[in-house]
């Protein structure tokens, strides 16, 4: 059985707030949401793969040779709405207690994620507004050498295009693998996608219907082959989306073309 290890797409929900007096202002509630689930789902729905899905700060607060680990255990990487601080930030920086005691360094996370493609670990990046270049910049995926991994192009200002009309998908390369059996005129709306440009050598195998921005990408890059779809596999983006008759065929024909 193939192994996936699915960072992001997990939210904390605090509150509804309540302002009883002018000087108590109470949230009423926490509630952890994990909206990967839709996702995870699907591609364990054939019992070919074992996903295991992680909040995107536990992937944050991964202490020095635990990511080396997963890169070496797992089969296939997921990053979906994880910026690239995420990657270059460690909780210790921030800790005052440390300063002066030690020389704080870690392993470089955006290092050792190229490094994992070049020698054959595979990966998907999924959209999101914290996501390739992201909302206002945020993603930052092509400031950082992940851009030498990545299927796609990022831009360099936000790129975030959204609709409450929604978008449709449509194929470009209808014979490639990820889109056996899937009829993507039947895609339900898509409330919005980051904006990116096609990268020669990679092929774009659907685009967004009147806009023409890739939507769904690939890649190989050493032994590693990269997937890049460029919206949300999870709500708001995908509120309609994983609710799709074809969404767990089409996640599952992704994993397997990967890991083949």
């Amino acid at each position: 059985m193939k192994k996936i290890y699915y960072i992001g797409d997990w939210a904390v929900q605090i509150g509804p707030v309540y302002a009883e007096t002018s000087f108590n202002h109470a949230p009423k509630g926490l509630d952890v949401i994990n909206y990967g689930h839709w996702l995870l789902d699907a591609l364990e729905s054939t019992g070919e793969f074992s996903v295991k899905s992680v909040p995107t700060w536990d992937f944050y607060n991964m202490q020095p040779g635990e990511y080396e680990k997963v890169l070496e255990e797992y089969d296939v990487i997921i990053f979906s709405d994880v910026e690239a601080k995420n990657f270059q930030l460690h909780p210790q920086f921030f800790n005052r207690q440390l300063f002066g005691t030690k020389v704080l360094t870690f392993s470089d996370r955006v290092k050792l994620t190229v490094e994992a493609v070049k020698n054959g670990t595979h990966m998907m990046f999924l959209g999101g507004w914290l996501s390739f270049n992201g909302e206002m910049g945020k993603g930052g995926w092509g400031r950082t050498p992940l851009r030498e991994i990545l299927p796609v192009e990022c831009l360099e200002v936000e790129d975030l295009r959204e609709s409450t009309e929604g978008f449709q998908a449509e194929p470009v390369e209808t014979s490639h693998p990820i889109l056996d059996s899937i009829d993507l005129s039947t895609m339900p709306p898509i409330l919005g996608f980051n904006r990116v440009k096609p990268r020669e050598g990679c092929p774009v195998l659907a685009r967004w219907v009147n806009e023409g921005d890739p939507a769904i990408t690939v890649g190989q890059f050493g032994k590693g082959r990269v997937l890049a779809y460029t919206s949300d596999p999870a709500p708001h983006w995908g509120c309609n989306f994983v609710f799709w008759k074809q969404y767990q065929r089409l996640w599952v024909n992704a994993a397997k073309w990967l890991t083949q």
